[in-house]
C-alpha cells in the first residue's frame, strides 16, 4: 500500500470511529443516568441539605433540563475537553485521569509486550514439535490459562511470588523506570495469562496450517533451514490471523487492568474507575468510562493499520486481486 492510500485508508477508518464514538458517549451517559438512585442524593453524600441546597445541585448539574439537553451540555463540554469536576475529589476529573492513565498505560503496555512475545514462542514452538509431549504441555497450560481470570491469577501469583518467596513487590507502583517495572512484573503476568492463552492457541493453530501448505514442502526440498522457514516465509503468513484478534487482545488486557490494578492496590485509571463506582461519583465515572471507551476504538483503528502493512492486500473490508 502507498503512502496515499494508506492515508485514505486511515481517513476513511476515522471516518467510521468519529460516530462510534459519538454513540459510545450517549450510551456513557444513558446508562450513568438509568443508574438506580438519586443523582441529587449521590452528589450530597451523607451530608445534610435543605431544599434550597438541593435546587442549588440541581441547577448546577442541570438536572432540571430534559435528558436530550443535559446531554448535549456534557457533549459540548466534552468536546471542550472538559469533563466535569469530581464530586469527591474536588478536582477536575481530566486531571485526575491524567495523574492515573500513566500508570494503567504502562501495565497494559507491558501486559501485551508479554501476550505478543511469550504467546507467539509458545505457539510457534507447539506447532514445529506437533503431537509432542512439548505440545501437549503447551495445549495443556493454555487450557489452564484460559480457564483464570485475571484477579484470581493475581492473588496466586502475589501469593507465592511476593509473599512466600518474597521476590517482587507486594504493592504499589515503584518509582522510577526501572523500579516501576519491577513492581509491575506479576500485574502484568497476571493481566496477561489469560490472554497470553489464546494467542498461543491461534498461533499453533495457524502455524500447522501454513507448515503443510506447498511453498513450505518446497523450502525444505531445496534444503533451506528450518530456522530460516519459519521465521523467513511461515511466521509472517501465521501472524495475520494473530493481528486480526490484536484489537481483542488489547481491549481484553484493558478490561482486565481494572481486576488486577485493585488486587495489586495500584493506583491506575482501573482501580480510579472502581473507586468513582463505590462512591457514585457521576462525573468521575462518566469521565473513566468515556477515556477506557477511546483507548478501545484508537487501539482497533491502529491494530487495523497494522494489519493492512503486514497484508498489503487488504483495503477497508476487501482484498485486491
Amino acid at each position: 500500500m502507498t503512502r496515499s492510500g494508506l492515508g485514505w485508508y486511515i481517513i476513511r477508518r476515522l471516518a467510521v470511529a468519529l460516530p462510534l464514538l459519538f454513540l459510545i458517549t450517549f450510551g456513557v451517559f444513558a446508562l450513568v443516568k438509568l443508574a438506580p438512585g438519586d443523582p441529587v442524593r449521590a452528589l450530597i453524600g451523607s451530608r445534610p441539605a435543605n431544599a434550597e441546597t438541593i435546587a442549588a445541585i440541581r441547577e448546577e448539574f442541570h438536572l432540571n433540563d430534559p435528558f436530550l439537553i443535559q446531554y448535549g451540555k456534557w457533549l459540548g463540554q466534552v468536546i471542550k475537553g472538559d469533563l466535569g469536576r469530581s464530586i469527591t475529589g474536588n478536582r477536575p476529573v481530566a486531571r485526575m485521569i491524567g495523574d492515573r492513565l500513566g500508570l494503567t498505560l504502562y501495565l497494559t503496555l507491558l501486559g501485551t509486550f508479554l501476550v505478543l512475545t511469550l504467546g507467539v514462542a509458545l505457539g510457534m514452538l507447539a506447532a514445529f514439535r506437533r503431537e509432542s509431549r512439548l505440545d501437549r504441555g503447551v495445549v495443556m497450560l493454555g487450557v489452564l490459562g484460559i480457564s483464570s481470570p485475571p484477579f484470581v491469577t493475581g492473588i496466586f501469583l502475589l501469593y507465592i511470588f511476593a509473599v512466600v518467596l518474597g521476590w517482587f513487590p507486594t504493592f504499589g507502583p515503584g518509582r522510577g523506570f526501572l523500579d516501576r517495572f519491577w513492581h509491575l512484573v506479576l500485574p502484568a503476568f497476571a493481566l496477561a495469562l489469560s490472554v497470553m492463552a489464546i494467542v498461543t492457541k491461534i498461533t499453533r493453530a495457524s502455524v500447522v496450517e501454513e507448515l503443510d501448505k506447498d511453498y513450505v514442502v518446497f523450502a525444505r526440498a531445496r534444503g533451506l533451514s528450518a530456522a530460516r522457514i519459519a521465521f523467513s516465509y511461515v511466521l509472517r503468513n501465521a501472524l495475520i490471523p494473530v493481528v486480526t484478534a490484536g484489537g481483542l487482545i488489547v481491549v481484553g488486557l484493558i478490561a482486565g487492568a481494572i481486576y488486577v490494578e485493585v488486587t495489586f492496590a495500584l493506583p491506575g485509571l482501573g482501580s480510579l474507575t472502581v473507586e468513582a463506582v463505590q462512591k457514585r461519583d457521576i462525573p468521575l465515572v462518566q469521565g473513566t468510562t468515556l477515556v477506557f471507551a477511546v483507548l478501545v476504538v484508537l487501539i482497533n483503528l491502529a491494530i487495523d493499520v497494522l494489519y493492512t502493512l503486514i497484508d498489503p492486500r487488504i483495503r477497508f473490508g476487501r482484498v485486491e486481486s
